[in-house]
């Protein structure tokens, strides 16, 4: 290249700096546009995978409005789980309900039934008789990641299959149910909810639900969060087997923590990782049997501990009055608590979910 005489002798970045590399070619950068592209693809592939699975539902409540009886309605979203019609939701969705309808992706609507309901998790199972039907394909919510790109799918205010992306913005929340009961475990994530999302999955770039959109933080944007897919499954299974999740419960607060290698090694645990307990609550079994903010519960009884999800498993129904034992860490010495778990019950609702 030339050099004008007008530029000669000016001092600035080198002609070489100025010129396309030589090693490199278009097909070997990615522009913004092709960078969008690939963000799009992802989104519309997911969606396409998922969205045959999602239905919405509609509810019919007997109410009382001047001492006569009245009717009112509701709408939320589901996702079919099995092709024999079992789909999964929020309970807030379809609890107390007289009347459930279900709308599939195709335009068909069926009658269902309610199968069972936990408002403690706020996920309850219905069942559609209906023919052809697609489930959706479940995901690992342990395997999900701070910054993970997820999508909500759902029917807000009645627009069906209405799609949002976002990303996985925490891990480990803990959200209040509408009986009072801390739901462990949930996703928060700033895909937008709105009324009508309700029970609509939560799936990753594959397509695979890893949680059911549950609530939102109204005065806030972009604070929403989801019911975790591990948590989720279990409970249905138990819904579908039983018509009711009865738990036991020893009123701890809690987030999953890793423990400290020189404790792991100094005591020889078989876990890496416990549950940080962040509150108790007032007379429950948990503040009876000296536990404190702080300590990590790496035992329930025999079995190892090693996040919310592995504790909420061995507090079964058949665990309710029966003396147990907690091995937790505390600072850095390891205890032995003696506690006797409760059955779960109904406390004061003190946090809205849409």
């Amino acid at each position: 290249m030339k050099i004008p005489a007008k530029y000669q002798g000016v001092r600035g970045p080198s002609l070489a700096a100025l010129e396309p590399s030589q090693s490199e070619s278009p097909g070997e950068t990615f522009s913004d546009s092709a960078l969008l592209d690939a963000y799009s693809s992802a989104v519309m592939a997911a969606v396409e995978k998922a969205s045959p699975s999602v239905v919405n539902i509609e509810v019919r409540q007997q109410t009382s409005q001047g001492g006569h009886p009245a009717e009112a309605g509701g709408s939320g979203s589901g996702f079919i789980l099995s092709r024999d019609g079992f789909i999964l939701t929020n309970s807030h969705v379809v609890h107390g309900a007289s009347q459930i309808r279900v709308a599939l992706v195709d335009g068909r609507e069926y009658p269902a039934e309610l199968i069972g309901d936990d408002p403690d998790t706020d996920l309850a199972v219905i069942r559609i008789d209906a023919p052809g039907l697609l489930q959706a394909e479940l995901g690992e919510s342990a395997a999900l990641r701070p910054g993970q790109l997820v999508i909500a799918i759902g029917n807000p205010y009645g627009f069906q299959t209405t799609v949002t992306a976002g990303v996985v913005s925490a891990l480990g929340r803990s959200l209040r149910a509408q009986t009072g009961r801390l739901i462990d475990n949930v996703i928060q994530t700033d895909a937008a909810l709105n009324p009508g999302n309700s029970g609509g999955p939560l799936v990753d770039s594959l397509g695979h639900v890893v949680g059911v959109n549950t609530a939102i933080i109204r005065p806030a944007q972009g604070i929403c969060f989801a019911t975790a897919i591990d948590t989720a499954k279990f409970v249905a299974a138990w819904l579908i087997k039983e018509g009711k999740f009865r738990r036991a419960v020893i009123g701890v607060a809690g987030q999953d923590v890793p423990l400290h290698r020189r404790v792991v090694r100094f005591y020889g645990l078989p876990v890496e990782t416990g549950v940080l307990v962040i509150d108790l609550e007032k007379d429950s079994p948990g503040e009876k049997a000296g536990l404190q903010s702080g300590d990590v519960i790496i035992g329930f009884n025999d079995a190892p501990v090693v996040s919310i999800a592995a504790l909420h498993k061995l507090l079964m129904a058949k665990e309710i009055g029966v003396e147990s034992y907690l091995t937790v860490i505390r600072h850095t010495e390891k205890l032995r608590l003696a506690i006797t778990p409760q059955e779960a019950r109904n406390a004061v609702r003190d946090l809205a979910v849409q």
